[in-house]
């Protein structure tokens, strides 16, 4: 006689856990398409290792997306000057972090196509590639700028100088 059994609520958070990252991953190796014209492509093992690294940074920034923006990022910087293969990885879990750190100390006051197109141009720029610039320089000056413009039309463009 067969009863019906119903998993423990643990299961399937695990279950709905591993489909989200799966889901993640292949959106993420879906961009070696696009990716593979600059020299770039992502492993299924690097692609999970993203999505980790997304996971985890919505953990330690108290952050929930439904979404995701890793493939936004991916299409964003692929054709930058200052990625190649060897450092496409890091560069990409670094941006990842940066990105959501971004949108915590800014309150979300900025959207997250113009704080990618933002990152992309002071990377590409100003900062010459340099995640350290990015974070340290470019980062900090555009929250400064958002954060006294409160008040004043959030959607405004917002773009990085040239500088």
């Amino acid at each position: 006689m067969m009863t019906d059994k119903k998993l423990p609520d643990f299961a399937l958070t695990l279950f709905d856990s591993a489909l989200a990252e799966r889901k993640q991953t292949d959106t993420i190796l879906a961009c070696n398409e696009k990716t593979a014209a600059y020299g770039l492509a992502l492993t299924a093992q690097q692609a999970m290792a993203l999505a980790n690294t997304r996971e985890d940074t919505l953990k330690k920034t108290g952050r929930i997306e439904f979404g995701g923006v890793t493939h936004k990022l991916i299409l964003a910087f692929c054709d930058s000057p200052y990625i190649s293969q060897g450092n496409y990885e890091e560069t990409l879990h670094e941006l990842i972090d940066l990105f959501y750190s971004f949108k915590n100390e800014t309150s979300d006051r900025v959207s997250d196509d113009t704080l990618i197109s933002y990152m992309k141009k002071a990377f590409n720029g100003e900062c010459r590639g340099s995640l350290e610039l990015l974070a340290g320089n470019a980062l900090p000056a555009l929250a400064r700028k958002i954060n006294e413009r409160r008040g004043v039309d959030p959607f405004e463009k917002l773009e990085a100088t040239d500088d």
